[in-house]
């Protein structure tokens, strides 16, 4: 079954490659009586999410927050390497978090996984955006086809808030 909103988010721990190593940040930890933006790409360096998706969010972190969003991350089916090393090549490290689920437990949870292995990837996440309040799920916006960061792009997300 799918989140939806009004849904809480279930439980789960990330990783995220910081300047001191590597740390772990539960849901409790990120979301929390907080107001977060969150975006799911199918995978760190694919074209979608490293030339279109990714960037919307770095170029419109200030507008973003100046909504009143306390942070941004982005979370995909990557470890914590993969992640790390986006975050530093895209600029986006210290900025957005990057977090790692490395095995897909949070997408799974979500019921926001999708097989791609027909392309060489696996189990990944489907690409989608969220605006989280206190744990919560206010709007979800589910993109079509993982090759697509129209409904889930910080334009759109700008407009929600």
């Amino acid at each position: 079954m799918t989140i939806a909103i009004g849904d809480k988010l279930p439980a789960a721990t990330f990783k995220e490659k910081t300047a001191d190593g590597p740390v772990e940040l539960t849901t409790e930890q990120l979301f929390a009586g907080k107001r977060v933006v969150l975006f799911a790409v199918p995978g760190a360096f694919t074209p979608t999410c490293s030339l279109n998706h990714l960037p919307g969010y770095l170029e419109n972190r200030d507008a973003i927050l100046a909504k009143g969003v306390d942070d941004i991350a982005v979370v995909a089916v990557n470890d914590w390497h993969v992640m790390g090393a986006w975050a530093q090549s895209s600029g986006g490290m210290g900025k957005i978090h990057f977090l790692a689920d490395w095995d897909a437990s949070f997408a799974k949870a979500l019921g926001l996984d999708i097989d791609l292995s027909a392309g060489g990837l696996g189990i990944r996440s489907k690409r989608y955006s969220m605006l989280v309040e206190d744990g919560v799920v206010k709007t979800l916006n589910i993109e079509e086809s993982p090759g697509q960061a129209t409904v889930s792009g910080a334009a759109a997300m700008i407009e929600q808030l």
